[in-house]
């Protein structure tokens, strides 16, 4: 995930209280033209990945006890996938994943149920939108490992996902050696940056961890 979603953790704890990588690989708006320019590189299909201390989760055994040896269960979400239609005003996305667990008293049939979200994150801070779900893991008796498939999606306006045409034409307008300008990166002026930021969707995956989960994940 990228490393700007290590700050999200935090963001994205403050808003279950509220509730509730691979993108796309067609050509989009913006690509490097001749040397000389930028012509085409994104869609409006946002990336997907999980949040930096989301992808897993340790349950201990009732008490205050946090060691090793007071683990009961582990799970970690693995083999993320998406796919993406941005033929329709709304960009849909649709993401499926694995749930591995493992669990250190094999004793009984036992039924694990873990809560997991998918959200929408704009700008690489504002989230947007936010579903929780669940995931149901069963161990038989005896046996020490489970695993559980989730599928989640997600809907980004596809007009807040476009980068505006005048903004645009400023990052793919060819510059020629020797302007004044020829070596300045338009991504640098802030008001582009801004509208590309504003243009720029995730979509998130992760278990829906509490403050306490996820301070142990970030201090592991």
């Amino acid at each position: 995930m990228l490393a700007r979603n290590r700050l999200f953790s935090a963001t994205l704890f403050a808003t279950v209280a509220l509730a509730g990588l691979s993108g796309c690989a067609t050509k989009g708006e913006i690509v490097v033209d001749e040397g000389v320019g930028i012509t085409a590189v994104r869609t409006s299909c946002p990336a997907v990945g999980i949040p930096d201390y989301t992808g897993d989760v340790t349950l201990f055994r009732p008490g205050s006890d946090r060691s090793a040896d007071a683990i009961d269960a582990v799970a970690a979400i693995t083999n993320l996938r998406s796919q993406c239609s941005e033929t329709a005003d709304k960009v849909y996305t649709s993401v499926s994943f694995d749930v591995l667990a493992r669990r250190t008293d094999v004793r009984g049939d036992r039924t694990v149920t873990l809560p997991w979200f998918v959200s929408v994150l704009r700008g690489g801070s504002a989230v947007v939108t936010k579903r929780v779900g669940t995931v149901t893991l069963q161990f038989a008796d005896g046996q020490e490992r489970a695993q559980a498939r989730g599928t989640g999606s997600a809907y980004v306006d596809r007009a807040e996902a476009t980068v505006p045409e005048d903004i645009r034409r400023r990052i793919t307008r060819k510059r020629k050696a020797g302007d004044a300008d020829a070596a300045l990166d338009p991504l640098a002026e802030p008001e582009v940056r801004d509208a590309v930021n504003r243009a720029t969707f995730e979509v998130l995956v992760g278990f829906q961890l509490d403050s306490s989960q996820i301070a142990y994940n970030a201090t592991r």
